[in-house]
């Protein structure tokens, strides 16, 4: 799977440092706005959406494409976008497992595990060698997406690490054993830059970023890909951003539609086409304890999803 890189305006830091923070000015009320402009053809991100195939059916699995889904502005939409993008992977006929790295374990809850009474979590994987991965993985209710759960043990494990040698490569480590057997992972980041985030940018192939549809959310951008271009130097080569995804937009407002424009005006194409709107529809699906996909099938979040996952699949 290639992935793209920003275009042809600078490295994708410096245009994340170009973005103006300052609001410009909007109307009194907002305006009504279309998902789609139905006279230019035009989708939410202002351009002609790109035409993806159907994604081909595979004959074998593995070995998989690690993504890192990251971002360390909390409340982005990352957990929600993970376990929806992997369910609709698994509609394409590929086999993926679900990295809870976040001490929260809000991954494992929304998959419908309780993470205070697992005895056995990522941590136990990362800290006790003896451990094998295997016995830790769970099934979900997608039938070809697995879990590696987590619980607040996690959070003992930054500190743990520090004295390790070849701390950073401690996931790697993790999921070595696993990685033939799987078409996609999928690493649910903390909302910061540390250690455990560094882990997960240092045993991927790319990095998936999504960003919520608000000003305050581009604040961060510049210093997360300052972080994500030192693990590329400095630890692993490979590393590049798969794409950028819009979160939370709302179609109604002229605020979200400025935010979107200024994202596309400096990533360029790593940013998909597909957007995530606003919908009650996923605070249901946590309750329930199941991906969008399954819980509502043919709603607009679910087809978001899918589209999602077929850009992912053609890079």
């Amino acid at each position: 799977m290639s992935t793209l890189s920003p275009g042809t305006g600078g490295s994708a830091s410096g245009r994340a440092a170009q973005l103006s923070l300052a609001p410009r000015p909007a109307a009194d009320t907002d305006e009504e706005l279309e998902t789609t402009d139905g006279q230019r053809g035009l989708g939410p991100t202002g351009r002609r959406p790109r035409r993806i195939p159907e994604p081909p059916s595979l004959d074998r699995h593995g070995p998989a494409t690690v993504l890192a889904m990251c971002n360390q502005k909390g409340g982005v939409g990352k957990t929600t976008s993970t376990i929806n993008l992997g369910a609709a992977l698994t509609e394409y006929g590929r086999r993926v497992l679900l990295v809870d790295f976040d001490p929260q374990g809000a991954l494992s809850v929304g998959l419908g595990m309780q993470p205070q009474e697992l005895e056995q979590t990522i941590y136990n994987v990362i800290m006790e060698r003896s451990v094998d991965v295997h016995s830790v993985i769970r099934k979900t209710t997608c039938e070809q997406m697995d879990l590696l759960p987590s619980n607040i043990d996690l959070s003992a494990a930054e500190v743990q690490l520090v004295a390790e040698v070849g701390r950073e490569h401690t996931l790697l480590r993790v999921l070595r054993p696993i990685i033939d057997e799987y078409d996609f992972v999928l690493v649910d980041c903390q909302p910061s830059l540390g250690l455990l985030t560094v882990n997960a940018l240092t045993a991927s192939d790319g990095v998936l970023i999504p960003l919520e549809c608000e000003f305050f959310s581009l604040r961060g951008v510049a210093l997360l890909i300052d972080t994500i271009e030192k693990v590329k130097e400095r630890l692993n080569p490979k590393l590049d951003i798969t794409g950028i995804l819009a979160t939370m937009f709302d179609p109604r407002t002229l605020h979200s539609k400025e935010v979107m424009a200024r994202v596309v005006e400096a990533f360029g194409d790593i940013v998909f086409d597909t957007v995530i709107n606003r919908t009650v529809r996923f605070p249901e699906t946590t309750v329930a304890g199941e991906p969008i996909t399954r819980w509502a099938p043919r709603s607009a979040g679910s087809k978001a999803y899918r589209a999602l996952a077929r850009e992912v699949i053609s890079r």
